[in-house]
């Protein structure tokens, strides 16, 4: 039996959620199982801090778009472009181009990716809130989204000293 490979299907925004149960359904319905092996809307969970609450949210990695794991022929692209909500394949013209290993790697599509966003702005006086530094009061100076951190300046020995940490180590005043 052939292995599938990833195609990326474009489709209406808000639609996506849509889409991958009409195909689950259409794959059982015409008994596809071994031609279309897999469908991913890929999600992040975000959490969000706010007035010093957090919220945890899903949210989608690629709006828009739904990936699909399958052996590409005649049946299975007809099956993917006429689900409802599906506006086309991604690729030059009306060809579909698998994605490579690596970009597979790099999307996440197995794995659930966490991220926290924050209210916080430069300047703004925060508490520390765990470790060595805990119950010191701040200035922001810095905030790196990526590394999920802040650096704050603190009072060391009378001077103003920068230190690093963490979204869950701080919040607002």
């Amino acid at each position: 039996m052939e292995e599938g490979k990833w195609y990326v299907v474009h489709t209406y925004s808000g639609y996506e959620n849509k889409v991958k149960a009409d195909l689950e359904k259409t794959i059982v319905n015409r008994n596809l199982q071994d031609s279309i092996s897999e469908i991913a809307v890929p999600v992040e969970k975000v959490t969000e801090l706010r007035d010093g609450k957090r919220k945890e949210v899903e949210k989608k990695l690629f709006p828009g778009y739904v990936l699909v794991k399958m052996v590409l022929n005649q049946e299975t692209w007809y099956v993917v472009r006429n689900t409802r909500g599906v506006t086309s394949f991604v690729g030059p013209g009306s060809e579909p181009v698998p994605l490579t290993e690596e970009e597979i790697a790099n999307m996440g599509i197995h794995g659930e990716r966490r991220v926290m966003k924050v209210d916080f702005n430069i300047g703004d006086e925060v508490l520390v809130t765990s470790g060595a530094w805990q119950d010191t009061v701040g200035k922001i100076a810095a905030i790196n989204e990526q590394k999920q951190s802040v650096t704050v300046m603190v009072d060391m020995f009378g001077r103003e000293t920068p230190v690093t940490f963490g979204f869950n180590e701080v919040r607002r005043r």
